[in-house]
């Protein structure tokens, strides 16, 4: 599904270089559980986001479904992202000025989905995540499970066929981090590739695949 080959990222201060990640060298199959671990500052959001292409890396060469995506435009890498790429992230990114439905709906819109067929699929993932009587509220109103659930919801509602997800239980308290992992192993289980970052070693378990980042390199996968 992707493979990563030589990839660094580096920031420049000055005449020092310094390395966020160094040589990455990654094969994600389609239908795999990936777990990163790692100390902080070890370059796994960064490791996350050049896949998710939020970020491009400084030099080494991605490709992603076929495609390579260091070579391709902004315009191309955007509708590839939005195709194939659903993201959660602990802080939830969620728009405070937007209900819960709308919040959801926001990715169909930008797929331009029509209005009667994103109704039916926002009903379908509410219904799922048994928050059909959050739909009007907005993030505010929410506890910080249900926050992360909407986040959750909104990454899947394209049907990707990768999630990344970034400390996706951080901010939860223990059993609704549990509730979001067993989530996310029912969608592995239904064909969703995911690559999760995480601290913790009880999530890092959920996935079929182990790696440990240090200091911007894969230090080994189990």
């Amino acid at each position: 599904m992707l493979e990563l080959q030589h990839v660094s990222k580096w920031v420049n201060t000055g005449s020092n270089r310094t390395f966020i990640l160094k040589d990455v060298n990654l094969t994600v199959k389609q239908g795999e559980f990936v777990s990163i671990m790692g100390p902080s500052g070890s370059g796994k959001s960064s490791l996350l986001n050049i896949i998710g292409m939020l970020d491009e890396p400084s030099e080494g060469e991605y490709s992603f479904m076929g495609e390579a995506v260091h070579k391709l435009k902004e315009k191309h890498r955007s509708a590839l992202y939005k195709q194939y790429i659903g993201f959660v992230f602990q802080a939830y990114h969620l728009i405070d000025e937007l209900t819960v439905y709308e919040n959801i709906e926001t990715p169909l819109i930008y797929q331009n989905i029509k209005g009667s067929e994103r109704k039916g699929m926002v009903a379908d993932i509410l219904d799922r995540f048994q928050i059909v009587g959050k739909k009007d509220l907005f993030p505010t109103q929410l506890s910080g499970g249900q926050q992360q659930q909407v986040g959750i919801a909104r990454a899947l509602i394209a049907k990707p066929r990768l999630l990344l997800a970034d400390e996706p239980t951080g901010n939860l308290n223990s059993k609704q981090g549990e509730e979001i992992m067993d989530l996310f192993k029912q969608l592995n289980n239904e064909g969703v590739t995911i690559i999760q970052v995480t601290h913790s070693d009880k999530n890092a378990a959920y996935g079929s695949r182990i790696i440990n980042l240090l200091d911007g390199r894969i230090d080994n996968q189990s």
